[in-house]
């Protein structure tokens, strides 16, 4: 057997340190670093085009295009979750409790026509047609985190706008504190409302200053398409730095309010869901660790759990608006 020496691991010292020998250590020092340098370069210029060809519109329903974002940390280069995940792996309680259930029963859903109500405490009330939404502000595609309360993340690529391009149109007055959103509840289109699992129809909101961050999106898309029946058509929330469930889905009504709404979730079960529900790897929910999370696509026998990242890795966006808050407290 070789010793460690034969094998390389150590190295004689030299008899004597000359300026040449200086020189040409520091010479293989810089080229080394300059190939390593090109290589990340590299690396990060492949997982572009990877992400690019994956974000691709798969064919299945009218294409929604949108230019990319020029808001800060609104397009991560993660890996995306494959399509076929994202819109198969799915909460959306109104249409069954079971993942799967979305994609088996939202066909029934019907998106036209559509309007949205604006209304509570703004200057400018108003019912929105979808058409006029969809033209209210250039479309903008968002590559955002998903995390789910259970554990799970998805990568998802987004079409939209900023919430606040429609906020500013409405004029809040000076009460309005909070912004309540309203899903729609159909019996006949929505077989999963027959549970009592919630009070329906399903209610969240946010503080005006998080509705108004450039982060909070109003969807319209997914993918360089209209949403998915399963995924929220025609628009939903998505606030990256929350857990998956405070962004709602087919919204039909915008309310402007001074007090903080009852939401959904707190309602149903107060001692497990807060009103912030900001991701929190240190604040657990009662059934599920959020100290780590399972990113949908990475399945694999031997695939470790990822590290939650604090605000879901928004949280140089976003962290200025909880400063002195006690987020166990306010979870």
């Amino acid at each position: 057997m070789k010793s460690l020496k034969d094998r390389g691991f150590f190295h004689p010292v030299p008899s004597e340190i000359t300026p040449r020998r200086v020189f040409e250590q520091r010479r293989r020092l810089l080229q080394a670093a300059a190939t390593a340098a090109a290589g990340t370069a590299l690396g990060l210029w492949a997982a572009r085009d990877a992400r690019a060809a994956m974000a691709k519109p798969p064919g299945r329903l009218a294409a929604l295009p949108g230019a990319k974002s020029e808001v800060a940390g609104a397009v991560t280069m993660e890996k995306l979750t494959a399509y076929d995940d994202v819109t198969t792996y799915n909460n959306f309680y109104e249409f069954g409790t079971d993942k799967s259930d979305p994609a088996r029963h939202a066909h029934r859903l019907k998106t036209r026509p559509w309007t949205v109500a604006v209304e509570g405490e703004v200057g400018k009330p108003k019912v929105w047609d979808l058409d006029e939404l969809l033209k209210l502000a250039p479309m903008e595609e968002r590559v955002y985190r998903l995390r789910c309360v259970e554990g799970w993340s998805m990568v998802i690529p987004w079409v939209g706008w900023s919430l606040s391009e429609l906020i500013r149109r409405a004029e809040p007055t000076g009460n309005a504190k909070y912004v309540e959103f309203v899903t729609l509840a159909d019996r006949a289109q929505m077989p999963g409302l027959r549970s009592s699992v919630l009070d329906w129809p399903y209610v969240e909101g946010l503080r005006l200053d998080e509705a108004m961050h450039p982060l909070t999106l109003l969807a319209f898309g997914l993918y360089g398409e209209v949403l998915p029946n399963q995924n929220g058509a025609p628009l939903r929330l998505v606030v990256p730095w929350k857990y998956g469930f405070k962004s709602g889905k087919s919204l039909v009504k915008i309310r402007f309010v001074e007090k903080q709404p009852a939401t959904s979730w707190v309602v149903a079960a107060p001692h497990e869901y807060g009103f912030y529900s900001n991701v929190n790897p240190r604040v657990d929910h009662p059934r599920w660790s959020q100290a780590t999370e399972r990113r949908i696509g990475e399945d694999g026998l031997l695939q470790r759990k990822r590290p939650t990242l604090m605000f879901n890795g928004y949280e140089a966006q976003v962290g200025q608006l909880y400063a002195g808050m006690d987020l166990r407290k306010f979870f």
